[in-house]
């Protein structure tokens, strides 16, 4: 019994010298396009649930018939990182160029529209290649209730990887620029931010603006916004908050805001108001050859 006591202290400290000994674990540093993708998640779902609101739907009324212009563009396929391929309508620039303006299409899916508003912008930014991405692998809607189905089957993660499969598509020594509508509207600014330093300017057309401080604070363009005095979606006190935030952020915003309801740049939506929509335009046209 003696002997048993005096190796007691023996064994104990041969344990704790063993623990101490035995590596700790190391936890593995958290990807800042991981903590950007969380915090875009908030402001996504909450456009996906609003967007399948009665109330939203009745903003869009059904699509009137797109322009019969010929195309100028053409559909392309890219790889996205889950391995699927994305669908993309692409026009290269008139010379080669490394600057790209990626085009985000509104809830009705990549249609007609959206392709003769990529051309309209390619024909205006002849140094400037084009690539209008398919958010909804190749679905397209026509009424409120088929675009309102794709919002409630519309998958977060999908749609980022759509994104960051283009950003990767064009390469990282290339500058990117970003336009789009409502939904596509929320997508350019995500897309800004998602594209770092590349990143050049960002167009947005009544999208939901971001609320997430630090994601606003990750933004390194300068962004221009249009509203709707009499938009619901985003309203005007919405908007007014994102011009505090940004300010706040130290980033740099300019809206422009008319007396027109949602979809006022749209020339195939019944709420098409032309003054509004061809001020805008130019508006966006001049903030994307000044950056």
């Amino acid at each position: 019994m003696k002997k048993l006591l005096l190796f007691l202290p023996i064994i104990a400290v041969t344990f704790l010298w063993s623990s101490w000994q035995k590596p700790v674990q190391q936890r593995s540093m958290i990807n800042k396009e991981e903590v950007i993708s969380c915090m875009s998640s908030e402001t996504i779902e909450a456009y996906l649930q609003e967007a399948s609101a009665p109330a939203f739907a009745n903003m869009h009324p059904d699509s009137k018939m797109p322009s019969q212009d010929p195309l100028v563009g053409s559909m392309i396929k890219y790889k996205t990182a889950e391995g699927m391929d994305a669908n993309a309508y692409f026009i290269p620039s008139k010379k080669k160029s490394k600057k790209w303006l990626i085009v985000i299409q509104e809830w009705w899916g990549l249609n007609e529209n959206i392709k003769h508003e990529a051309d309209k912008y390619s024909k205006d930014l002849q140094d400037m290649n084009v690539l209008a991405v398919d958010m909804f692998d190749g679905k397209v809607a026509a009424t409120i209730d088929s675009a309102s189905k794709l919002m409630r089957a519309a998958n977060m993660d999908r749609m980022t990887s759509i994104i960051r499969g283009a950003i990767t598509l064009v390469g990282d020594k290339s500058s990117i620029y970003t336009v789009g509508w409502c939904f596509g509207g929320m997508w350019s600014l995500q897309t800004a931010i998602l594209a770092g330093s590349q990143a050049k300017g960002t167009v947005m057309f009544y999208g939901r603006p971001e609320s997430n401080m630090e994601k606003l604070k990750s933004i390194q363009c300068d962004v221009i916004g249009f509203f709707g005095n009499l938009d619901r979606s985003p309203a005007p006190a919405m908007v007014t908050e994102f011009e505090t935030n940004m300010k706040t952020a130290g980033k740099n915003l300019v809206t422009h805001k008319y007396e027109a309801g949602h979809g006022f740049a749209n020339p195939s939506n019944p709420s098409f108001k032309a003054d509004a929509a061809a001020d805008a335009y130019s508006k966006a046209i001049a903030f994307l050859n000044s950056h």
